[in-house]
């Protein structure tokens, strides 16, 4: 419908309407993203590089004692399906399969390596000799290599057996 005025009644710079107007829909409200300070998220960067380089500096201390002890490296950071193991070293036919902690003390790096978190590395473990066409009766023993604040190692060999 077109609304149509007299042009002598009508004011200079009046304009001509067309009915039914066209009512511009609100958009809907976009969710606020939180505002995170560059400064924060760098910070967090920083944070989880430094952990990262610290975790591979661990590890390179961890092999270097194994190396002395005549172990040979076979990989490290070998992802399975349901977890990664740090090292995987061969020691006279005996696979072992080592989680290398870097934590404030020896006590803090103990705790942190819990039951699922074992059983996730016995299992990826498990996984690895399969892919190796090794069957589940190949001799093994599960490491815990802990390094402290002061860069001191300590190593718990079979440190996944439970007195249970």
């Amino acid at each position: 419908m077109t609304a149509w005025f007299d042009p002598h009644t009508v004011r200079a710079g009046a304009v001509q309407l067309t009915l039914p107007l066209t009512i511009p829909v609100a958009e809907k409200p976009v969710a606020a993203r939180p505002v995170v300070d560059p400064a924060v998220c760098n910070i967090r960067q920083i944070r989880g590089r430094n952990a990262y380089l610290s975790g591979l500096a661990a590890e390179d201390a961890v092999v270097r004692i194994y190396a002395e002890r005549g172990l040979d490296l076979l990989t490290r950071r070998w992802r399975g399906s349901r977890a990664e193991i740090d090292l995987i070293l061969c020691d006279s036919g005996t696979f072992v399969f080592v989680e290398v902690k870097k934590s404030r003390s020896f006590d803090a790096a103990l705790l942190s390596l819990g039951r699922a978190q074992r059983l996730r590395i016995t299992q990826a473990a498990s996984e690895y000799l399969g892919k190796c066409n090794l069957d589940q009766m190949t001799t093994m023993r599960f490491d815990l290599a802990m390094m402290n604040d002061a860069g001191a190692v300590e190593i718990v060999e079979n440190a996944f057996a439970e007195d249970e």
